[in-house]
């Protein structure tokens, strides 16, 4: 399906147009045409909102279906989609007339509307929307039984999204930001790459329509040099491959500009400009076998300079969705081009993922999906769900495998212990170590494509909190912050009682005591989080006695009155002196650990709060101290940089990066194709969190292509 196509179903105005399209598309059999004859019927007296009969949706639907499918059952479905939930038909007469399978799609259909009618907040509600992300959980657990549901509802959202313009504008934003958190994940999940595009492009002018038409206007205004750009390219290609014994019948070459909404993400997550964005311009060589595209791929990279962080191998590791494509990114004069490679049936994948199963009978690769079994999370929380979504389905994938050679898909970066999730709960909550291609490696080893991982379990299960920022995927995280959060608040209540014990100088017996009969037993862990809180309490329980007219001569303000103390990276609370602080030798937290600290003469003893000496400390009800991190982070780049071929310019580059206390990781030096220019790739790191006033920082000396965070929540390309 292309844009003209799309143009064609927008100009259709009568139901006569809408069933020519069908027509082009499938033939229209005994069985279909009554179909369409009894969708007509049951929606005669119904009209949309652009005023047009009602029936036309159904056909555009299924003409839609049949341009990517070609499957009867599911083109049929489509024409009856909605008569069950809008008209008198029922589901018998639909199986009684067309069958089990027909009125199995149509019954799955209508239960999803059903399900999306309960569960999503009104057009008119202020509610936020992110609740209807449990409503496309129950979606999935309703239509897994069959994707092919799922595939008819997503040409079903598509054409509502091409009408989208007739409905008022606060329904057309809420129905915009829904496609973007139900149903454009389902067809990139699904591997159906255009409706994906098209779904998330479609919403966008909604959503937001002003980042919209700034994208749009800069490809305007840059047409001419962005097709300059891709045609020289091309016929530079075109011309090596010739010259290497292919000829023309044995190859394509097609040419894109990323769709509107991944360039927004792009400029979201990356903190970059349009100008910035590597695959912004892409090429795709169409060869016919997989060997060929491995030929393609030596000719990029022994002509074109590549940048090494940027290639991965698709076909040798598909992606769960059948996805199976070389990605390459090269320079080629003074642009940055992406480079793909596949054969023609990897193309069809590509563009109709698990469709394509039917549209080609035999062809395209068979789609995992026990993806959709992986949405099943413990955790009921809306805000968790959409951190699903956003990082489960939208992050790039790897593929590792278990000793058995079971394939699992993980986000890039996802270590062992994601791995051990991925296989069950359990595992991941016993496991001690692993084994990664046969050697023995920690839970925390980032995992890379083709991996074969082994766990080894304990036999009771093993917290780790400060795990919990090191793991990628939501169910392992789920799973440690569940164990994690109770265990986590009984030490909080027990510290923040002692750190109370330790101001006021009292006996546990009797802050007890005093705090049941304040109402403060139930916010104890909030003494342990919360300074001012902690204040707070401490200047309360002054107050209560000084109100009774006992001690007062010995309760003043100032005696406990905190002091701020600052000991490199940790800050301190006490009305006594500290003099020091000491990481005993038993846990040693690192930076950003959850902490506790106790006080023995004038030094702050610092422990994990999972620390077993640090448990037995509080079993003792030794006095304890506010203690916490302070705010200041280490943030990670990278960086691509061109720079004069001159002698020194490095050295003299990297001492002003010095100068502004930046320590750098890793620097590459790229090939060099023109006389005077040499490209550098740099990581680095720098305690600035602000991107953009560092970056202005750095182009004072030099000229920047390419720079972003790599500690950001999106680390795929």
């Amino acid at each position: 399906m292309d844009n003209v196509y799309i143009a064609a179903i927008q100009k259709v105005s009568n139901v006569e147009e809408a069933t020519a399209l069908l027509h082009k598309e499938m033939s229209l059999n005994e069985t279909i045409a009554d179909a369409l004859e009894f969708s007509t019927d049951a929606h005669k007296l119904q009209v949309r909102k652009s005023g047009e009969p009602y029936i036309i949706h159904p056909i555009l639907v299924a003409a839609i279906v049949a341009k990517i499918t070609a499957d009867e059952a599911m083109v049929i479905a489509a024409l009856l989609h909605d008569v069950v939930e809008d008209t008198p038909v029922t589901i018998e007469e639909v199986r009684v007339r067309y069958g089990d399978d027909v009125a199995h799609l149509v019954g799955g259909l209508t239960k999803i509307d059903s399900l999306r009618d309960a569960n999503l907040v009104s057009s008119s509600s202020d509610e936020k929307l992110i609740v209807s992300a449990l409503s496309f959980r129950k979606m999935l657990l309703a239509s897994i039984e069959d994707v092919r549901v799922l595939v008819v509802k997503l040409c079903d959202r598509l054409h509502n999204m091409l009408t989208l313009a007739a409905l008022p504008p606060h329904k057309q934003a809420r129905i915009a930001e829904e496609t973007l958190v139900v149903y454009a994940p389902v067809a990139h999940r699904l591997g159906i790459s255009f409706v994906k595009n098209l779904l998330e492009d479609l919403s966008f002018k909604y959503v937001f329509p002003n980042e919209e038409r700034d994208i749009d206007k800069y490809l305007s205004e840059n047409y001419h040099a962005i097709e300059l750009k891709l045609n020289a390219f091309q016929q530079e290609m075109t011309k090596l491959i010739l010259q290497n014994g292919f000829m023309r019948e044995d190859f394509q070459i097609k040419s894109r500009v990323k769709h509107h909404y991944s360039i927004y993400l792009k400029l979201q997550r990356k903190g970059i400009g349009i100008d910035e964005i590597l695959d912004l311009l892409a090429v795709r060589v169409i060869v016919k076998n997989p060997v060929d595209c491995y030929k393609i791929l030596g000719l990029v990279h022994l002509h074109f300079q590549p940048l090494s962080s940027r290639f991965k191998d698709y076909i040798a590791i598909a992606k769960e969705n059948g996805y199976q494509t070389i990605h390459t990114t090269i320079f080629h004069n003074s642009a940055i081009l992406e480079v793909q490679v596949r054969t023609f049936e990897m193309n069809r994948t590509a563009e109709l993922g698990v469709a394509a199963h039917w549209k080609y009978k035999s062809g395209g690769n068979s789609i995992n999906l026990d993806w959709l079994n992986n949405l099943q999370y413990q955790d009921e929380s809306a805000e968790d769900f959409y951190e699903m979504i956003k990082n489960d389905l939208y992050s790039e994938d790897i593929t590792v495998f278990s000793p058995k050679g079971k394939p699992f898909t993980l986000p890039r970066g996802a270590v062992a212990l994601d791995f051990a999730y991925a296989i069950h709960s359990e595992i991941g909550d016993c496991a001690e170590y692993c084994l990664i291609n046969k050697e023995r490696s920690s839970l925390l080893s980032e995992l890379h494509n083709g991996d074969i991982v082994s766990i080894q379990t304990a036999e009771e299960k093993i917290t780790r909190c400060s795990w919990l920022d090191a793991v990628q995927t939501t169910r392992a995280k789920s799973n440690i912050r569940a164990i994690c959060n109770q265990r986590i608040r009984a030490i909080d209540s027990k510290s923040g009682l002692m750190i109370l014990v330790g101001i006021l100088d009292l006996k546990v017996s009797r802050l007890k005591e005093w705090c049941h009969n304040n109402g403060n037993s139930d916010n104890r862990v909030r003494l342990a989080r919360d300074i001012d809180y902690l204040k707070e309490v401490v200047n309360s329980y002054i107050h209560d006695i000084q109100t009774t007219g006992r001690f007062t001569r010995f309760l003043t303000s100032h005696r406990f009155k905190l002091k701020e103390y600052h000991f490199g990276s940790l800050e301190v609370f006490a009305n006594q002196t500290i003099s020091d602080v000491v990481f005993d030798y038993c846990c040693h937290p690192k930076t950003g650990d959850e902490i506790v600290a106790f006080k023995q003469d004038s030094k702050a003893h610092v422990h994990h709060k999972m620390c077993k000496h640090a448990a037995k400390l509080m079993e003792k009800e030794t006095k304890m101290l506010f203690v916490r991190w302070r705010k200041e982070r280490i943030f990670n780049y990278r960086m691509i940089i061109s720079m004069h071929n001159a002698k020194g310019a490095l050295a003299g580059f990297l001492t002003y990066l010095a100068k502004l206390n930046i320590e750098i990781n890793s620097i590459e030096l790229g090939k060099e194709k023109e006389e005077h220019i040499r490209y550098c790739e740099l990581e680095f790191q720098s305690s600035e969190g602000d991107i953009n006033r560092l970056r202005a920082k750095i182009e004072q000396k030099i000229k920047v292509i390419q720079f972003f965070r790599t500690d950001d929540a999106y680390r795929s390309k």
